[in-house]
């Protein structure tokens, strides 16, 4: 064996330093006086940007760079980012932020019926929820109406694309869409002098570990408008009025919106942000492809809270090396072995979320903070009897977003930008809406069996302008499992309130179970905001009923959706007649199954006989 003197060993230590990553000596300074340091662990320029920090002539310098100035781009992503992150890169390549695969599918079935093809933002090779191999063609070669949509209208907000100037909604590409987060302008705003009021740019050089409300603020605010939502924002003002000093407002977002204020999510009022319930398979992936954001999603209520009969699961930390050790090294407080870690509705550990001294407790990955979660099993307001299919957010949702009659136009006598290809190219879309509704929100049965509120998804009538300005198609109703029909689809709109909707509302108000907004006339229920495509069909719901008759006329966009059915519905309305005495959650009668015989004794004859005579 050879021993090396103490000295020979300082000196190699000391060539390291010199020879590499010491930014001190990188000449990318000389020229990016200022400029902030990404993190303690990125120390050199050309690991992340390749290039030559070795020569002071700008041309050669920036010779062998990774892409323009965002090494976290697709394109060169595997050299950046994935050279060190490998783990999280496989992660986000398969994930729906990038491939958009489900919104992609969707677009499909609503216009051009099923296709067995799976579409995604760029052509990807990743695996299925199986584990089978799943190769994702890229949305380029999509020559449909479904694939102008989402290259000229969908693909500008996600992470595959950088979009560098839209008010209040542009982002960097990639890895960077997140982990670099832009301005509401999109300049830098930094130190770096030659970098300063450049745009499209990051605000700072430096990297933000830990993305806050404010990134995810930028793409989340359209569509289920669920960033706005839980903040407590809403975007039905759009006409710009100048409420102050002759400027619009009170906030303005991108697409020239107002938003007013409404009630914010209970968590947002208590100081969660987004990452602090979603974990890093949420928001980055797990590796495999889903064709749905749903199927993507690991958490639920229960998880933190409880359901009606089995309180919160979790599982103890035993090696040093588990995910929530990791994940939790640049929170305020690591996790560490011997912890009890809650489980998601997927039955993995979370990595902020534990039980300590019989309580569960969520710790802010930003903030520090500590926040203690109620547990409801056994509550007697969880446990009525007829309860047991109603999601969490079916009774406790504050409002949900509704749009109804979007009215879609493709031009093709305009050109459009295709922000996949990168060039403008003939067609152009545009987008009205008749009326948009906050509450009551209409409920339905969802994917998981289980009645939550829907909203419609996408209540679409398509306008087609050719060439040479005739009209192909014609507020077209897209057909849906074999007929033309409008979709509704399950949504959870992030807008949760600690108080529930009211039973007497929920059940005395038809436009909860889908009749949208009504006049009821003894055994039928009539629409009043009625479609211009059919005079006896409400557009803002999917249900009518004539003589005491219930008929669905529109589907529920997921497998093994419905809308409620004619028993369901009657059974719902029934429960008006206990609801006059017994109008709280708490009344013992709801913790046993109804024996509608019971109301068959003299007391309550003549109590609805009485109600009846009324």
């Amino acid at each position: 064996m050879t021993i090396i003197p103490n000295n020979a060993v300082r000196l190699f230590i000391l060539l390291l330093l010199l020879s590499g990553c010491d930014r001190g000596r990188s000449t990318c300074e000389s020229c990016h006086r200022g400029i902030e340091k990404t993190s303690e662990s990125h120390a050199s320029c050309i690991s992340c940007h390749g290039g030559n920090d070795r020569t002071k002539d700008k041309d050669t310098s920036h010779r062998g760079m990774y892409g323009r100035k965002n090494p976290a781009a697709p394109e060169t992503w595997e050299k950046s980012c994935g050279a060190c992150h490998r783990y999280q890169l496989e992660r986000v390549q398969s994930n729906l932020m990038h491939t958009n695969t489900g919104m992609i599918k969707n677009i499909q079935l609503t216009w051009e019926g099923n296709d067995p093809r799976l579409f995604a933002t760029m052509q990807t090779k990743t695996f299925d929820a199986a584990g089978e191999p799943l190769q994702l063609a890229g949305v380029v070669g999509l020559n449909n109406l479904s694939g102008e949509l989402y290259r000229k209208f969908c693909s500008q907000c996600h992470v595959g694309n950088e979009t560098g100037d839209v008010f209040a909604a542009s982002h960097a590409a990639g890895c960077a869409a997140c982990h670099f987060p832009y301005n509401d302008r999109g300049t830098y705003e930094g130190n770096d002098r030659t970098m300063r009021g450049k745009r499209p740019a990051a605000a700072s050089h430096a990297l933000a570990p830990l993305p806050g409300n404010d990134v995810c603020f930028r793409c989340h605010n359209r569509s289920g408008r669920i960033a706005l939502s839980y903040q407590g924002l809403y975007d039905g003002n759009n006409s710009l009025v100048p409420t102050s000093g002759g400027k619009p407002g009170p906030v303005m977002i991108s697409g020239g919106r107002n938003v007013v204020q409404i009630a914010p999510d209970v968590h947002h009022v208590a100081g969660m942000e987004c990452i602090d319930c979603h974990t890093s398979r949420d928001i980055m992936g797990d590796g495999y492809a889903y064709e749905n954001m749903y199927l993507q999603t690991e958490i639920a209520c229960e998880d933190c809270h409880g359901s009606a009969k089995s309180p919160p699961g979790y599982a103890v930390i035993t090696r040093e090396n588990e995910e929530p050790v990791r994940e939790s090294k640049r929170y305020k407080m690591q996790m560490r072995p011997g912890m009890q870690m809650i489980l998601t509705a997927k039955g993995r550990p979370y990595s902020n979320v534990f039980v300590a001294d019989g309580n569960v407790l969520l710790l802010g990955k930003k903030s520090g903070r500590i926040f203690r979660s109620k547990v409801i099993t056994g509550t007697p307001e969880h446990t009525i009897v007829g309860h047991r299919r109603l999601e969490c957010h079916a009774c406790h949702s504050r409002t949900v977003v509704q749009c109804y009659g979007c009215h879609t136009r493709y031009d093709k006598t305009l050109d459009g930008m295709d922000f996949i290809k990168k060039r403008e190219t003939p067609g152009r879309f545009s987008e009205t809406e008749d009326y948009r509704m906050l509450y009551p929100f209409p409920l339905a049965l969802n994917q998981r069996g289980k009645i939550s509120p829907v909203t419609p998804g996408c209540q679409t009538f398509v306008t087609v302008v050719e060439p040479d300005g005739t009209l192909s198609r014609n507020e077209y109703v897209a057909r849906y499992k074999g007929k033309p029909q409008l979709r509704f689809a399950p949504f959870y709109s992030h807008n949760t309130g600690k108080k529930a909707v009211d039973c007497s509302e929920c059940h005395g108000n038809p436009a909860f179970l889908g009749f949208g907004q009504h006049v009821v006339e003894g055994g039928t229920i009539r629409g009043t905001l009625i479609c211009e495509k059919s005079a006896d069909k409400p557009l803002d719901g999917f249900l009518t009923m004539r003589e005491g008759k219930v008929k669905a006329f529109s589907a529920i966009t997921r497998e093994n959706s419905r809308p409620l059915n004619g028993n369901e519905v009657k059974r719902a309305l029934a429960l008006n007649e206990c609801l006059i005495c017994h109008e709280k959650a708490v009344d013992p009668i709801y913790r046993k199954r109804i024996d509608y015989r019971a109301l068959d004794d003299a007391l309550h004859r003549r109590l609805l006989d009485g109600s009846r005579s009324r």
